[in-house]
């Protein structure tokens, strides 16, 4: 296999089949020893959080599969901790895709004038480019579109997605007593069609339980208990 792209909480290497094969790694993003979905930097090692978030990513791929979603997701190996997808073009050089149930993280942060920590969004979506350099700047419907980055009718689709895939994952966490306050995506494209690429794991994701954070790994432990 031939390592083609080195990432913070994966790598990716080429398959003879054309597809390719994502390697997950016990890395988390944040910052100061403390995880956060939001970060754009690894600030956290977790033993064991690679197969976590692998286990858990073909869990909800598996239901989106269900529901008639196209994602990227072929196959897993858990012994080696490893994921067959589909060879998918990113969009620009990466964009990531966060939605937000609750205002929290990076969101109170930025418009904390406007809204309570921990109010309600209504599946609220951002996009953002991936540039660790920049802070991952956060970019509009119209400026992806302006920059030729995506088409409207790919936006739309994206947009559309992102907040049924969310509803998905938050009815889940909903029927183990959990509840989620956002999660960072990750699309691309094959042909014409958007399509959901890298994970659905916890460690991209903020849950609560009773009012209380939910790390990983207690996240993963409760949620397949």
């Amino acid at each position: 296999m031939e390592l083609v792209y080195t990432g913070k909480t994966k790598n990716v290497y080429a398959l003879e089949n054309g597809n390719a094969l994502l390697k997950f790694k016990d890395d988390c993003t944040g910052k100061d020893g403390k995880f956060d979905p939001g970060e754009n930097a690894v600030g956290l090692t977790i033993e064991g959080v690679g197969l976590v978030n692998l286990r858990m990513s073909v869990y909800f791929f598996e239901k989106l599969k269900e529901a008639g979603i196209k994602t990227h997701y072929v196959s897993a190996n858990l012994d080696d901790c490893t994921m067959e997808v589909l060879n998918a073009r990113v969009f620009g050089h990466g964009l990531e895709v966060i939605c937000r149930c609750k205002a929290v993280g990076s969101f109170i942060r930025r418009y904390g004038d406007y809204i309570e920590s921990g109010e309600d969004l209504p599946y609220y979506v951002e996009t953002t480019f991936k540039n660790d350099e920049k802070g991952d700047p956060l970019v509009t419907k119209d400026g992806l579109v302006a920059l030729g980055v995506m088409s409207d009718e790919q936006y739309d689709s994206l947009k559309e997605q992102t907040q049924r895939i969310t509803k998905i994952v938050a009815d889940e966490m909903a029927k183990r007593g959990m509840e989620l306050y956002d999660i960072k995506f990750e699309f691309g494209y094959v042909g014409d069609e958007v399509i959901l690429i890298d994970e659905i794991a916890s460690g991209n994701m903020r849950v609560y339980k009773d009012g209380e954070y939910v790390d990983p790994m207690t996240l993963s432990e409760l949620f397949f208990a």
